[in-house]
């Protein structure tokens, strides 16, 4: 008997944990997407090991616990197979992977594999991928980084299916109570007396309200839950730019969560260098985008960050700086910067590149961009362009001549810099012919994947790879309208500045 009350009990806890799991569904407020590197989530990078070359896409998820999908394109030597694992950029954590998944091959193309991955918590991650083929078995390493970016909307018509089962499942809990109380003790065919009746629906009462306060508790329990992830949402600290005189000055910085209403200063120490810099500075006048200047800012004391801007034509710029923290995990602060009338700098640094396009007003710049010496940049554009489609953008320097540039260089260690720009502001990605990670992460990524390996770490003082006047951007943009293109390629001691229109479907 106290077996079958007890077994009575926990199936009625159950339901009543049903309804507020489904009610606090039916119930759960929605928030907008805030994007962590200013609209763009997914990774797209070239990873060249051994004999093996692979173009790989990873998709993250919205929402921290999510599933990340990844897609690879490989050319080169055949591959037999390809396993992935998840695991932290930096830590112990990082020297400890999980069991790989296997990477499945398409079907119809041999050189296409897919896969997927859970990702656990917020951070920055990498990707290992373990190579079987033709030449050998290769490992490498891709960085993501993951936070919870929204909180997602249920459909309507999925919300109106549950409100409606969630009624059902109401009246059929007071239903149950109800003919229990009237009938469990009654011998077949005996029909019940008014005192039962009346206590079966003294009973159903009793469970009708029941349930309709442990729906409340369950949507307030949601409501809380709910809350408490949106305030995890991931929001970039907060870029603060002073200017006096010619000197800008930039501070970043985060609520700080233990005294509300202050702001706590990122310090310089913890930031990594990436290319040689604490952050890369775009400053793009808005809204023609008929000037953009790609500076940097150097460390002064503890936190914060100077310089002296060059000569810049009046009005407003949105500021759009990247850095790298030591997790490895990359930031694109954001902020306004209004420049008076003859505002006057000095001169423009030596790594720093700047042009003055038409505005984007004056219609599409076409595929090739005649530059202020002389020289022109040309782009091999697609007919069409499809928003979240992977593409590997080519770009070509050429001479007065309209010959292939000769006395190329590299621009900050790379062939060149890419940086995609959407007219409305709301995508911003400064990307390198290796993809779109930053080159901060992609070092942390692959020191651990030859520690993993045995291999010690890597030697990253030896001569750059010869630049050709040829430069492919791997990137795939993540939403449809219209884009400003700039690439910064170096010939002869000259950074040359490239500006380009897409129009995206």
């Amino acid at each position: 008997m106290k077996a079958g009350v007890r077994g009575w009990g926990l199936g009625v806890r159950g339901v009543v944990r049903g309804l507020a799991v489904l009610v606090g569904v039916m119930v759960c407020g929605s928030g907008t997407i805030a994007h962590a590197h200013v609209g763009n989530k997914d990774v797209y990078e070239t990873v060249t090991v051994g004999g093996y070359k692979l173009f790989v896409i990873i998709r993250t998820p919205l929402v921290i616990p999510g599933v990340a999908t990844i897609e690879v394109r490989s050319s080169g030597a055949a591959i037999d197979s390809i396993t992935i694992t998840p695991l932290l950029l930096t830590g112990e954590a990082s020297k400890h992977p999980p069991t790989p998944d296997a990477m499945k091959r398409s079907g119809e193309d041999a050189a296409f594999f897919t896969g997927s991955l859970w990702l656990m918590g917020g951070g920055s991650y990498q990707v290992r991928f373990a190579i079987t083929g033709a030449a050998g078995t290769e490992m490498a390493s891709v960085p993501v980084s993951a936070a919870p970016l929204a909180v997602l909307t249920m459909q309507r018509p999925l919300g109106i299916l549950l409100g409606v089962l969630g009624v059902v499942l109401v009246v059929g809990v007071v239903g149950i109570v109800a003919g229990a109380t009237r009938e469990s003790r009654l011998k077949p065919g005996v029909q019940p007396d008014a005192a039962r009746q009346r206590r079966a629906k003294l009973a159903g009462v009793a469970a009708l309200v029941f349930a309709v306060v442990a729906v409340g508790l369950g949507g307030y329990w949601w409501n809380v839950e709910a809350a408490e992830y949106s305030g995890d949402i991931h929001r970039n600290s907060e870029l603060r730019p002073t200017l006096t005189g010619d000197t800008l000055r930039l501070l970043l910085g985060d609520p700080d969560q233990t005294h509300p209403g202050e702001w706590t200063k990122v310090k310089n120490a913890d930031m990594l260098p990436d290319h040689g810099h604490l952050m890369h500075l775009y400053a793009i006048r808005w809204p023609e985008m008929d000037a953009v200047f790609h500076l940097h800012p150097e460390p002064v004391g503890a936190a914060g960050l100077q310089m002296q801007l060059p000569t810049m034509p009046a009005g407003t710029y949105k500021l759009y700086g990247d850095v790298v923290f030591l997790s490895g995990f990359p930031e694109t602060e954001t902020a306004e910067l209004n420049l008076p009338a003859g505002f006057q700098g000095g001169a423009l640094g030596a790594e720093d590149a700047s042009a003055s396009p038409p505005g984007i007003s004056a219609g599409d710049l076409g595929p090739v961009y005649k530059l202020p010496d002389g020289y022109s940049m040309v782009w091999e554009k697609p007919s069409e362009m499809d928003a979240e489609k992977a593409y590997a953008f080519r770009f070509t320097l050429l001479d007065r001549g309209g010959k292939p540039a000769g006395d190329m260089q590299p621009y900050l260690g790379m062939a060149g810099h890419a940086a995609f720009v959407k007219t409305d502001g709301t995508t911003f990605a400064h990307t390198h012919p290796d993809g779109s990670a930053a080159m901060a992460a992609v070092m942390l990524a692959d020191a651990s994947t030859n520690a993993a390996a045995g291999m010690g770490e890597m030697d990253m003082s030896g001569e750059a790879e010869a630049v050709t006047p040829s430069v492919e951007f791997p990137y795939g943009f993540p939403s449809a309208g219209r884009y400003r293109v700039f690439i910064q390629m170096k010939h002869g001691g000259v950074v040359e500045t490239g500006v380009f229109d897409a129009e995206v479907r």
